[in-house]
């Protein structure tokens, strides 16, 4: 009866999960850090940091600036889009097509939340 008690204890401690404890040493309480998968991608986030400094960008400057192609960009930028990180205005400058692109607040948001991520990662490797 006291074994059903203790794990029904340790069920409600841990929300829900019931992990058997290593008799003698402390378990870690980290999580696990998941960074966003959709800005972690490497050319999402030279993306998003480029975006994060200016109003807007137009897809030559980005192209030219991340040194990329115009078919990665316009992938990764348009993931960008469907995420609602990016937000992207299509136009006519004297009758040639202009695309621009700025961070949306989601974007700002989900960029804080990686470097978060990341700044905190880096400091559980230094205190090992």
């Amino acid at each position: 009866m006291a074994s059903v008690a203790r794990r029904k204890a340790e069920h409600d401690e841990d929300g829900g999960a019931s992990v058997p404890r290593p008799k003698g040493r402390q378990q870690s309480r980290q999580k696990p850090i998941e960074p966003d998968r959709v800005i972690h991608e490497r050319v999402r986030l030279a993306i998003v940091s480029a975006l994060a400094s200016v109003d807007a960008l137009t897809f030559n400057e980005l192209k030219d600036l991340l040194d990329i192609t115009d078919g990665n960009l316009s992938v990764h930028a348009r993931r960008l889009e469907e995420a609602g990180f990016v937000a992207c205005e299509k136009s006519f400058v004297e009758r040639v097509p202009r695309t621009q692109y700025r961070l949306t607040d989601a974007g700002r948001v989900a960029l804080d939340d990686y470097l978060n991520h990341m700044e905190l990662l880096i400091r559980r490797v230094r205190e090992r």
